[in-house]
């Protein structure tokens, strides 16, 4: 098994989609509740080309089986230089080192391609696997937030976390 992981192009839309239906109870307790049409290549497509937001795939080759992958949205730019990241594992693929990797390769994106700051994550409080994966990552607890998302049909209290990826100085502009 050879996992790749690489940004997420349009012509994945298909792959992605399949994968967020196929683990669609897997990821119920930590996900927000999705129409019918968030698991369609349509949607898929959409969201890869987003303004504002990135998308990274772990692709499991050669079958071109998408595993996992990772997001950062708000990407704020100016002093500011910050994105929020939410990531997922296939449930077959979990407890592997997976999300730890894909997390890295995200990080060094978020600096050195996008010149970030900072990146921010939030989790569920119960989901231990997340927040060790963040640590290991290099985040560190920032607080807890009430009634911070609404997951699984509840406003959920989470857990905040950011990484500080650089103290450079923005670009003047």
């Amino acid at each position: 098994m050879t996992i790749t992981v690489r940004p997420a192009d349009p012509a994945d839309a298909p792959a992605l989609a399949e994968a967020l239906a196929r683990n669609r109870a897997h990821m119920r307790p930590w996900e927000p509740r999705r129409t019918e049409d968030y698991y369609t290549a349509g949607t898929q497509a959409a969201r890869i080309r987003a303004p504002g937001s990135r998308l990274w795939l772990a692709v499991d080759e050669p079958a071109a089986r998408v595993v996992a992958g990772a997001a950062l949205s708000g990407i704020a730019l100016g002093p500011f230089r910050s994105a929020s990241l939410g990531y997922w594992v296939d449930a077959e693929y979990t407890g592997r080192g997976l999300a730890t990797r894909l997390v890295g390769v995200v990080c060094r994106a978020a600096r050195e391609e996008l010149g970030l700051h900072r990146v921010e994550a939030g989790t569920v409080l119960t989901n231990t696997a997340s927040q060790r994966v963040l640590a290991k990552s290099g985040f560190e607890r920032i607080g807890t937030a009430p009634r911070y998302l609404h997951i699984d049909g509840e406003w959920r209290d989470h857990h905040l976390f950011q990484r500080i990826l650089h103290d450079d100085p923005p670009p003047v502009g």
